[in-house]
């Protein structure tokens, strides 16, 4: 098996469990993308944070 190959097989298997997650449970879905989203903002915000310090 090559790279590609495992590559596309392990897309399929998350694209699978992800549409099964927003079927069974959406309200678990729409919990887990809002946790999602406010880690990358949290992250965002330290990056903003981290550069407004050094450029003081």
């Amino acid at each position: 098996m090559t790279v590609v190959q495992a590559k596309k097989i392990v897309l399929y298997m998350v694209s699978v469990f992800v549409l099964y997650t927003i079927i069974t449970s959406p309200e678990r879905a729409a919990d887990l993308v809002q946790v999602g989203f406010e880690g990358i903002a949290s992250a965002a915000t330290g990056v903003g944070d981290f550069m407004s310090e050094l450029i003081k």
